[in-house]
């Protein structure tokens, strides 16, 4: 990685663009900084740290601007879940799926459509935002008129936020090295190492102090991290390759086809989006009782108190929830017929498997093989951290999901320096 960044830091178009997207990601953090009006910054610290859960979530995608209640306090949640639900929807409205077809135009109305979805997105989760802060007594007491106007300016400053950093990730994809959303979310989770290191350095003073049994528990989920960071990576590029052979084609006096090829299955096709339809969906539970104030000894009380964040019985739901949702998104994505049916359009078949249906059920068989692969993996690395932090009596904050999101973004980074290199390397036809 060190050596793709060193080698396109050589060329200037590159570097322009390097430098590009590196103001953009500082002018997001300082954003982060920018306090809203009418606000108590720390009202929800100590609740973010000790609820868990969605707060928790929000507040590492945040880069920690959810619990400090600032301008970007929001960051891409919105335009994250404006992407989901548009995503899903292709598959469920004939219209959305014939503009995903039309190439480029119709890609670029999806995502005005996805835009003006993260929009009202955002409205709403800052009206909630905004409720939870009041709930929580955050915001300065105001009488009449003013009451409403305070809250109607936090609310607005929560949405131009979201949609201030929609714009910047937008920036990044025109004028930077791309991929400018995921890059946002990469420097915000990047940030808070520098709190995950003050934290085992508060530890390991623990340990001097007389708990020696932290002069263990730190170097083990040290080593456990890098482990964790090794095998992410590992199955990151993992895939499984069903072999193709196309048949030979006389057309005219050329031959065309004729060679074997292979169809790309990666283990882990879903991405991180398992984890975050799971994230919510627990969230939902959290978020009644962050909202309503209902007694701990009442019958709701204990119900919602089983959807803490680190009981057992949250690790267990989170682990399914995440495995169902990985065969979810996959089925509504990866279209074995229609894979079978490109073959056979293209006069190639899968050796040894007869074309047509066979061949597509054999292409359905390797998906859910794979698929199953690849809901355990991230169902472990989620909920890993949460079995990690009972063991070690220590609170993980960087967990599972915020590294396998810094790893692939620094991959898919990677791999696309790699590529803008090569095309500035190759001669071309006429050389």
């Amino acid at each position: 990685m060190l050596d793709t960044l060193r080698n396109a830091w050589k060329i200037e178009d590159l570097r322009k663009k390097l430098l590009f997207t590196f103001f953009i990601l500082m002018l997001t953090r300082i954003g982060s900084q920018i306090p809203v009006p009418f606000l108590d910054p720390g009202a929800l610290t100590s609740m973010v740290s000790s609820t868990g859960g969605i707060f928790s979530y929000l507040d590492m995608l945040t880069g920690g601007a959810f619990s400090r209640s600032t301008l970007f306090a929001l960051s891409i949640s919105p335009y994250i879940t404006a992407s989901i639900v548009i995503q899903l929807l292709t598959v469920a409205i004939p219209y959305l799926e014939n503009l995903a077809k039309e190439g480029e135009e119709g890609k670029r109305r999806i995502n005005k459509i996805t835009r003006y979805t993260t929009l009202a997105l955002a409205f709403l989760q800052a009206f909630a935002y905004t409720m939870l802060l009041n709930n929580q007594g955050a915001i300065q007491s105001f009488e009449g008129w003013q009451y409403y106007f305070a809250r109607i300016i936090i609310i607005l400053c929560f949405t131009a936020g979201a949609m201030l950093i929609v714009f910047m990730g937008e920036r990044i994809d025109a004028k930077g090295i791309g991929n400018g959303i995921s890059m946002i979310l990469f420097i915000g989770i990047v940030s808070r190492g520098g709190a995950v290191v003050n934290t085992m350095i508060a530890y390991l003073k623990l340990a001097v102090e007389g708990a020696a049994y932290y002069f263990f528990a730190v170097p083990f989920v040290i080593v456990l991290f890098l482990a964790v960071i090794a095998f992410i990576i590992v199955m990151t590029n993992a895939e499984r390759r069903i072999p193709v052979q196309y048949a030979k084609r006389i057309v005219g006096r050329k031959q065309y086809g004729g060679q074997s090829t292979f169809i790309p299955i990666k283990v882990n096709m879903s991405g991180v989006l398992p984890i975050i339809f799971a994230s919510t969906l627990l969230a939902i539970p959290t978020t009644i009782k962050g909202f309503v104030q209902i007694s701990d000894t009442s019958f709701f009380g204990k119900f919602l108190n089983l959807f803490n964040y680190n009981t057992i019985w949250y690790g267990l739901l989170y682990f399914f929830l995440i495995m169902g949702f990985s065969y979810f998104y996959v089925a509504i994505q990866y279209n074995p017929i229609e894979i079978s049916n490109n073959i056979r359009k293209n006069s190639g078949t899968v050796p040894g498997i007869r074309p047509g249906k066979p061949t597509s059920d054999y292409i359905a068989k390797i998906v859910s093989k794979t698929t199953f692969l690849g809901g355990l993996f991230l169902s472990v690395i989620a909920v890993a951290p949460i079995g990690v932090g009972a063991l070690t009596r220590m609170n993980i904050s960087l967990g599972g999901t915020s590294v396998i999101i810094v790893v692939g973004v620094a991959l898919d980074m990677v791999r696309q320096l790699e590529s803008q290199m090569m095309m500035r390397h190759y001669k071309g036809f006429l050389e």
